[in-house]
């Protein structure tokens, strides 16, 4: 049987960034959806799968420090 061609999805790497690395990451992908909001709203938009990307990479990031949070609570 033939493999499944595997999905080339360019996921961001969270867990290897610093709790500031990530803020900085959150900020950037924030205001990059901001702007794709105002593209898709004026039909500029080139890249449609983009907003859903940086949406599961902003989730990505929160979901990473939601963890990091509870850890460093249940550690104390």
């Amino acid at each position: 049987m033939a493999k499944k061609p595997e999905k080339n999805t360019a996921k961001l790497d969270v867990t290897g960034k610093t709790d500031d690395q990530l803020q900085e990451s959150l900020g950037e992908l924030k205001r990059e959806a901001f702007n794709l909001r105002f593209q898709a709203a004026t039909s500029q938009l080139e890249k449609p799968s983009r907003v859903r990307e940086v949406r599961r990479d902003i989730a990505r990031i929160k979901t990473q420090q939601s963890a990091r949070a509870k850890a460093a609570a249940a550690a104390k």
